[in-house]
């Protein structure tokens, strides 16, 4: 069974849905916290962990969001063939000048058709699988005691039958608000429909001033939303994906915490909307960047850091969780926050050097940022050709790796580009420079003449799907032949069937069994780009049709079953969607 889920979001918060309409993973007071409902990796009970509305005798539930929005609808139907539909959203809004997004879910139950009878199970974890305590507040809320905070479920619903989970006849609708234990002013039920409308209005006005692509327009605009429900639009850090401890194929052992920022993956993220024109993901990256350098005056940056700009996230075993699928362990924390990862360095220039030269912008970056930047360049200049743990996070062993330096080579060339624009012609013949010296060191010291490819090491002749991404980079042009080469060796050595593997060796966990989506998006791309467009076209078709109920996909995916494994909804697998859909899709002036 794949990772088949729904995620809701406001910026703040998110929750995941499974098809039975259950709130199976949501974590409080942010993405990175403490989960609230922890049911999609085990609880201290088995039957814990999720908070289901649901028909009495169901046979069938069928689900979809509004359009271009994240907010979600269930309609539950029973063996009498009564129905009745829940909305799941978390309320975001402009309100009194200022973005509304509390740590809330909120839900609405309505009767469609027949007598339905409900049942309401609110089954809260704390302490990572521990039981919460809870106690009647009043009339209609419930209070539910965590550690960082407390939270109130208000409610129009019999407060005594959610609590005992008795099911009752639903005869009109009812209205929750799960969020700050604090007293609900105004009508609950005139509140709640109001938050919906406006929240409706507020994410469709968003998909609206997106520059979306002719062809697979669902899959942009779906990609898109879920890109953006992953930025904590507090300080602007983007998450890698909403969950932790997905493995990466059964009983792997990869479980790892994806809920930080990842340098990386944050890069590819606004790339992605910025060719939509999402630029509000941009500039609060930017800022959340600016305070990252800031933070480490010229030293050392790390491959993440919390939502916050924490830089400590120690990693820790939840015991009391016993894993997706039973596959434990669950990871809390994130041991590679201590790597060395030279790339990050090229792609804190990548990501802040769009700045200089896009006035949409309400700050563009000028002379300042620029010498601030060329701290980060720096770093990347002296350590362009030293060993790391590279993109893959390798625990064990580490390489010069050609990806990380060509990450370096592309941090010093787009300085030249930003000095320029800048009028700082000194410094761009500095920085071009640096750039010519690291390009040239990488064409030789990575270029194995003897089997006509470039390797993902300069110390051995490693296949390493990273290759294909020298073409992103502007490294190579598709017609190079020393691309055509390398893009040839890792189609064969890595590809298996449709989807691409990251490499073929063993690593610290023993060989790898699944593909790596992405991998498989950067083989498309590349495709494309040499001429083979019709080969790119069916397998980004292909692709689609892996995606989940909800139009998305995880990290990884079994090449022989098709099954999804890894973090979801990942940033890397939505990322590769919409950049193809941009490449592939014919234009706006091909309508007649």
């Amino acid at each position: 069974m794949s990772v088949d889920l729904w995620p809701i979001g406001n910026c703040q918060v998110s929750a995941l849905i499974d098809r039975a309409g259950r709130f199976v993973w949501a974590c409080v007071p942010r993405v990175d916290g403490d989960p609230l409902f922890s049911a999609l990796v085990g609880g201290a009970e088995p039957d814990s962990g999720y908070w289901s509305i649901g028909i009495e005798n169901s046979v069938k539930v069928e689900q979809h969001y509004i359009r271009n929005t994240p907010i979600l609808v269930s309609t539950h139907t029973d063996d009498a063939g009564n129905v009745l539909e829940v909305t799941d959203f978390c309320p975001r809004f402009v309100r009194t000048g200022r973005t509304y997004r509390p740590v809330a879910f909120a839900r609405i139950v309505r009767p469609i058709a027949g007598s339905p009878r409900v049942t309401v199970k609110l089954r809260t974890t704390c302490g990572w699988g521990g039981t919460c305590r809870e106690q009647i507040g009043g009339s209609n809320h419930l209070r539910i005691l965590l550690d960082s905070m407390q939270l109130r479920l208000t409610t129009t619903a019999p407060i005594g039958m959610v609590q005992e989970e008795r099911a009752f006849r639903l005869e009109r609708p009812l209205h929750f608000f799960l969020g700050p234990d604090e007293s609900f002013s105004g009508d609950l039920a005139e509140t709640l429909e109001a938050m919906l409308a406006q929240t409706i209005t507020e994410w469709q006005e968003w998909v609206r001033g997106l520059a979306i692509p002719l062809e697979w327009q669902d899959v942009v605009i779906r990609s898109a939303i879920t890109l953006k429900l992953c930025q904590h639009e507090e300080t602007g850090a983007i998450v890698a994906a909403l969950t932790t401890s997905i493995p990466e194929h059964a009983g792997s052992e990869r479980n790892w915490d994806y809920r930080y920022c990842w340098v990386r993956d944050a890069y590819y993220t606004v790339q992605a909307l910025n060719r939509l024109g999402a630029l509000d993901v941009l500039e609060g990256y930017l800022g959340y960047l600016r305070n990252i350098v800031d933070s480490a005056a010229g030293g050392h940056i790390q491959p993440l850091y919390g939502v916050l700009g924490e830089p400590t996230l120690e990693e820790r075993f939840a015991p009391g969780l016993t894993g997706y699928r039973g596959m434990g362990p669950v990871r809390v924390g994130n041991q590679a926050y201590e790597q060395i990862q030279h790339d990050a360095y090229g792609q804190i220039v990548l990501c802040s050097v769009h700045a200089f030269f896009d006035q949409r912008l309400f700050r563009q970056s000028g002379r300042e940022d620029f010498e601030s930047l060329e701290h980060v360049g720096e770093r990347a200049w002296q350590f362009h050709d030293q060993p790391d743990a590279g993109l893959w996070e390798l625990r064990t062993r580490q390489s010069v790796h050609t990806y990380s330096s060509a990450m370096c080579w592309a941090a010093c060339d787009r300085l030249a580009n930003a000095a320029h624009v800048l009028g700082l012609e000194d410094r761009r013949a500095f920085w071009q420079d640096r750039a010519d010296t690291i390009r040239a060191e990488i064409e030789t010291r990575a270029w194995r003449p003897e089997t006509n490819r470039m390797s993902a090491t300069f110390s051995g002749d490693d296949l390493d799907a990273s290759l294909i991404q020298l073409l992103d980079l502007r490294f190579f042009e598709p017609d190079d032949p020393r691309f055509i080469g390398t893009l040839e060796a890792v189609e064969k050595g890595l590809r298996r069937g449709s989807h691409m593997l990251r490499y073929d060796t063993e690593d610290d966990f023993g060989l790898p069994e699944t593909a790596f989506n992405v991998c498989t998006f950067w083989l498309i791309e590349a495709l494309h780009f040499t001429g083979r467009h019709a080969d790119a076209r069916a397998l980004f078709d292909e692709m689609l049709a892996r995606r989940t109920a909800a139009g998305l996909l995880s990290e990884d995916i079994d090449p022989t079953s098709g099954e999804l494994w890894g973090n979801y909804p990942q940033t890397y697998s939505l990322v590769g969607m919409i950049n193809c859909a941009a490449l592939l899709s014919k234009p706006w002036s091909s309508i007649r």
